[in-house]
């Protein structure tokens, strides 16, 4: 791969890719504002029928997506540049995305991106995404306070990487990052104190954290202005299963999820909305997704 290569993948992905985020991107006193649908939300459709479960969502309203498959340069199956255009011929675009920092793309020895991030990254730039997220770490790095510390600098050294195409890194919390800490503090509190917001930006899950003993209202409170991206995610308790908690249709649950959008909207600039729900209470998962864009519209969203 040439610097020139890579130049003009940079230069022709971002120029494509914020003609059409303007031309859907809206305004709440200034501030852009997308939302979206992670289709983790609805990976059994996804997985059957991708083209035919990406129409039914278009159909319903939304305009962006959010990925939760991406391997050997495909998204869901389809080349970069097939997805592209089946997302482009539906009005559909994706911001964002989410594949696992691990391993395979850190080169411990040399110390820099193995191909498969760079490739990873390049092919995001070219998809016109704004942010390239990882929803997890490996448990390795979780072991000790250095490990983690070297997770930490990896995250920056990727901000930097996808600044060269005009993105940002991001992480995803699930509940872990909460109820573990190392030398004493919650690893949520390591991830936020040692990323440059400039470069790694933190994607707030509004429901994972709850079986991780926090509630994202007090995050948010604690961290404002930090956050560029939120999964939208109520959340209720699972029956039989004390102290657990699983994700519900939007404001049916217990998460206070329209007073954490509120404070954010209040305190943040840009930012993407993601609905997520991943246990669906005997409804069908897509008519879930419908139904919780309507409660997002409700709520002015």
């Amino acid at each position: 791969m040439t610097i020139h290569r890579r130049g003009f993948l940079k230069q022709s992905s971002l120029a494509i890719g914020s003609a059409i985020l303007l031309k859907h991107d809206f305004l709440f006193n200034g501030k852009k504002e997308r939302v979206g649908l992670q289709l983790y939300s609805v990976r059994d459709e996804m997985y059957r029928d991708p083209a035919g479960t990406l129409e039914k969502v278009a159909n319903m309203g939304y305009r962006y997506v959010e990925h939760a498959n991406y391997s050997n340069r495909k998204f869901y199956g389809y080349s970069v540049r097939e997805f592209k255009s089946l997302l482009d011929g539906l009005g559909l675009q994706m911001p964002s995305g989410h594949t696992v920092l691990n391993n395979q793309h850190w080169d411990k020895t040399k110390k820099e991106f193995t191909p498969l991030w760079k490739n990873t990254v390049e092919d995001a730039a070219f998809m016109g995404q704004h942010f390239v997220i990882s929803p997890s770490m490996e448990k390795e790095y979780r072991s000790s306070y250095d490990q983690f510390m070297a997770l930490m600098e990896i995250f920056n050294k990727s901000g930097s990487l996808c600044k060269q195409y005009g993105m940002k890194f991001g992480y995803h919390n699930h509940d872990f990052e909460f109820s573990e800490k190392l030398n004493g503090i919650a690893l949520y509190d390591l991830i936020l104190k040692n990323t440059d917001p400039g470069l790694v930006i933190q994607q707030l899950d509004t429901g994972n954290l709850f079986n991780g003993g926090a509630r994202a209202l007090e995050i948010v409170k604690q961290n404002p202005g930090r956050f560029q991206s939120l999964h939208v995610k109520d959340e209720i308790p699972v029956p039989d299963m004390p102290g657990k908690y699983e994700s519900c249709i939007l404001g049916k649950g217990i998460a206070e999820v329209k007073k954490v959008l509120d404070l954010v909207r209040k305190k943040s600039g840009d930012v993407d909305y993601i609905i997520e729900q991943e246990a669906y209470q005997g409804l069908q998962p897509i008519d879930c997704a419908r139904e919780d864009l309507a409660v997002m519209k409700n709520w002015g969203f």
